[in-house]
């Protein structure tokens, strides 16, 4: 369960205990702390789950195309001539096309340094018109729901924003539990007061999603900035990853997958680019590292990453909708050879996890119904945060913040420091947050804490 201030009143007939009121009040900070994260990332990631359909119908004029019998498709080099020659500019990527009735899509870097995706008809070369990444609809929405526009800082901030919702969640399910209670528990209480619905539609909706918010909370964890990189080292380094005899006979550069191709796996982001080494032979061509993808089974909708120099490779990158399918293949530009092959089948248990729980996160590993049990879960933290607000609004003291008070001589019991060290322990920032609101929760005087209850 999620949001602000969940009024998980206790009964009129035995006053709430103190450790109930004490979690109420955690309740209540760790949803002021993140309730606009968590409105912002629920409406982006409700709409990034389809965005493949968003996209075809956004798109439809650049992305299909009328199958031509009286034509066969031109060859890939034809298709990033006939780009470049619309929009000139560096070629930096092909994705060759899914299907008979879908576009071919070149990146193109123009003369002014911006990035274009330009589409082209695989069956003439006729262009059908270009879009400036920046200005891609999903591309953004990927962006503000990973906090990307909004800094370095605010990009560190998602690992704490996870963090709270996991005690959101936690604290949520606690305030929740029945105790002999029936009304409020399984349904809302239509009848029991406006008030009452609004608490009742907070927690009962947080009941039957809880579980899933919180495999959310906790599988966006790896694409945090602190958390997730730390996390990335420590399975490629101690054996979890991708097994390190893939680049022990293989030049390499210094430059990461992660910022060298167009997309990757979270398993990859770090690892090394292999390097092409110059042999005096003429560079293959992208018509040949074409078949040469195909030759090795890579899966159709696969984005190409052309070599930027001498040094550049071919990169086939394929991350279909089931994580097994999923594989990177890097071909050195003058030879051929495959110089790095590998899919989810390679991974060790440590990245097999991980892939897998964000193939979830993203609503692909089971299809469509996976898109629904996630769509669910965004759609019901958008409705506990309404809830959760106007619930509040309802009972705060007129001139006060409406805090719910610390209960007097309250001493937090072992079980609950020691949740609280754990945290710390393994999510850093989320544990430095933890400690920061302790600390300005105990030093504040109490005329202002007065003022806020």
């Amino acid at each position: 369960m999620s949001t602000i201030a969940i009024a998980a009143e206790a009964s009129a007939s035995r006053p709430a205990t103190a450790l109930y009121r004490a979690v109420w009040r955690w309740h209540f900070y760790a949803g002021l702390l993140v309730l606009p994260f968590l409105l912002l990332m629920a409406t982006t990631g409700a709409l990034y789950l389809f965005k493949d359909e968003i996209d075809a119908v956004v798109y439809r004029s650049y992305l299909h195309v009328e199958p031509s019998q009286m034509q066969t498709v031109i060859a890939p080099s034809a298709m990033i001539a006939a780009a470049r020659a619309a929009y000139p500019g560096v070629a930096t990527r092909l994705v060759p096309p899914r299907s008979a009735d879908m576009s071919a899509e070149v990146g193109i870097t123009d003369e002014a340094g911006r990035g274009l995706s330009v589409y082209v008809n695989p069956y003439g070369g006729e262009v059908l018109g270009a879009i400036p990444d920046e200005s891609k609809l999903m591309g953004i929405v990927r962006k503000l729901h990973s906090l990307d526009y909004f800094g370095w800082v605010a990009n560190r901030a998602i690992e704490i924003v996870a963090g709270w919702a996991i005690v959101l969640v936690v604290t949520g399910f606690y305030l929740w539990w029945p105790r002999g209670r029936s009304g409020g528990v399984w349904k809302p209480r239509n009848a029991a007061g406006r008030r009452t619905f609004w608490r009742d539609l907070h927690a009962v909706t947080g009941a039957y999603v809880g579980v899933v918010i919180l495999f959310l909370a906790v599988t966006g964890m790896p694409w945090s900035g602190f958390w997730g990189d730390k996390v990335n080292r420590f399975v490629n380094e101690n054996g979890l990853g991708y097994p390190h005899e893939y680049w022990e006979n293989v030049p390499k550069s210094t430059v990461p997958m992660g910022e060298a191709l167009t997309q990757t796996s979270w398993s990859l982001e770090n690892a090394p680019m292999p390097a092409s080494v110059e042999t005096g032979a003429a560079p293959i061509g992208i018509d040949r590292a074409i078949a040469i993808f195909g030759e090795l089974g890579v899966p159709k909708g696969y984005i190409v990453d052309l070599p930027g120099g001498p040094e550049g490779v071919y990169s086939a990158s394929a991350f279909t909708d089931r994580v097994a399918a999923q594989r990177v293949v890097h071909l050195d530009q003058y030879t051929g050879e495959p110089l790095f092959n590998a899919g989810f089948a390679a991974l060790g248990a440590g990245a097999k996890a991980i892939e897998w729980s964000i193939s979830v996160h993203m609503g692909q590993e089971f299809g469509f119904a996976n898109q629904l049990v996630m769509l669910a879960a965004c759609l019901s933290t958008i409705a506990m945060a309404v809830a959760a607000l106007v619930m509040w609004w309802k009972r705060r003291p007129k001139g006060a913040l409406g805090a719910p008070p610390l209960p007097a001589n309250f001493r937090a019991g072992p079980v609950i420091l020691g949740i609280a060290v754990a945290v710390g322990i393994v999510f850093p920032l989320v544990g430095a947050s933890l400690l920061a609101v302790l600390l300005i929760d105990w030093l504040l005087p109490r005329s202002i804490k007065r003022r806020w209850a």
